[in-house]
């Protein structure tokens, strides 16, 4: 099986295609009725929660095509456009807020890249830089809740969602945080960005005009902490939120062009369910070959603490994250390593946000970053382009990991504060 998918890998058949091919050549080979293909599909996409991608989806499509992405940029820039290197900072910032709202990075890159990359190239910035700094910005949209990847680990898991959720602000302010002290630096280097300031907005006037826009993830994350609504409900009164303020307050959605948000939406939603059925299959068929047992074994003998476990896990999921989309590693991984994990020691929601983040890494390394591609289509620029100017952003990522790997209260301290017993 595993032979097959990397085979499929090779000759670039898309990921959802070469794990569901692989799980069906193992049914094959093991005299099994193919109704177990089907029967563990559905199974693994008849979950609740999963209810929330395709609304968080939706959501940010309406956030969008509504205006209201756009006074968050808006919004942010007024915050930290005044300084020399404001704008790559207001990038980041946007994203970190956009990101409390759409649960996906690449919602993130095209709603947000779709402003931003041609301001900072207008602006004098490489096209480039600017296709890497919004393709790593965007990956805050899976750290910073609520997270579509943090619902599949939960469902992979059995860990709390609304844990998982509070675990992560932590990490992603710090990510958030590490990104625009980066950028400011490097455009003091660079001497970039001296007149990023000239045409940003007072801080309150951006405020009142962002103001229903602000209130979006204000509502989503209270109602998720006061206990108001679950976070698969939370992701539907975000479709509706976004809806009423993009047609009757800000009244830029007409009604053609909801088709278009809906179709759109409905697309990127099968994709990710297409991902996760194929991947629970997988995952079904090599938890009854007895693989998670031995693998759990194995990593016990050779990784005796749990420091060079959390080092093995963390050099092994980032080469993973290189060539497997995000959703089926977590999907396929997550029971296997999870109970590996609290062998050694280590909280599972901890060990999600480890998951999480570093598998993120994943979406802005080639080959398979989808970030990366999302942002090359809205920069118009290949891929291959990006790579320089993307390393120093992928280091900073990877430092901000190392210190939410060995410093368990960065994810757990708000956390516990939150659920106290």
């Amino acid at each position: 099986m595993i032979l097959t998918m990397v085979a499929c890998f090779a000759l670039t058949v898309s990921v959802a295609v070469s794990i569901g091919l692989s799980a069906i050549l193992g049914i094959y080979v093991s005299d099994a009725s193919m109704l177990i293909s089907v029967k563990e599909m559905y199974n693994s996409i008849n979950k609740f929660p999963l209810a929330a991608i395709p609304f968080f989806i939706l959501a940010g499509n309406i956030m969008e095509t509504g205006g209201i992405s756009r006074r968050l940029v808006e919004f942010a820039k007024s915050l930290v456009g005044g300084v020399q290197g404001g704008l790559p900072m207001t990038c980041v910032l946007t994203c970190m807020i956009f990101a409390a709202v759409s649960g996906s990075s690449v919602a993130t890159t095209f709603a947000v890249g779709a402003i931003l990359i041609p301001a900072l190239i207008k602006h004098g910035y490489p096209t480039p830089f600017a296709a890497a700094l919004q393709a790593t910005s965007a990956e805050l949209g899976v750290i910073i809740p609520p997270s579509i990847p943090m619902i599949l680990y939960g469902v992979s898991a059995e860990v709390s969602i609304g844990e998982l959720f509070i675990a992560g602000v932590g990490p992603g302010i710090l990510v958030a945080g590490g990104l625009m002290l980066f950028v400011w630096v490097y455009c003091k280097v660079k001497g970039w960005g001296k007149h990023d300031g000239d045409d940003k907005m007072k801080v309150l006037p951006a405020t009142i005009k962002a103001g229903w826009a602000l209130l979006m993830p204000v509502i989503i994350l209270g109602g998720i902490y006061g206990g108001i609504f679950t976070p698969t409900e939370a992701s539907a009164v975000a479709v509706f939120y976004a809806l009423i303020v993009g047609t009757l307050i800000y009244r830029e959605i007409k009604p053609r062009d909801l088709g278009k948000i809906l179709s759109k939406s409905a697309l990127s939603s099968a994709v990710v369910m297409f991902i996760i059925a194929n991947a629970g299959m997988f995952a079904f068929l090599i938890t009854r070959a007895g693989v998670p047992d031995a693998i759990g074994l194995w990593l016990v003998k050779v990784l005796d603490s749990p420091a060079m476990f959390l080092l093995g896990i963390n050099l092994a999921l980032f080469a993973i994250g290189m060539f497997i989309e995000t959703s089926a590693a977590i999907i396929v991984l997550a029971p296997i390593l999870v109970p590996v994990a609290v062998h050694f020691g280590i909280d599972p929601v901890h060990f999600g946000v480890i998951m999480i983040i570093n598998l993120a890494l994943g979406m802005i390394t080639p080959p398979f970053g989808v970030n990366l591609f999302a942002a090359s289509a809205v920069a118009k620029i290949s891929v291959d382009k990006i790579v320089r100017d993307l390393i120093p952003f992928v280091l900073v990522i990877v430092a901000c990991l190392m210190l939410v790997t060995y410093l368990p209260s960065l994810s757990l301290a708000l956390r516990d504060l939150v659920y106290a017993k």
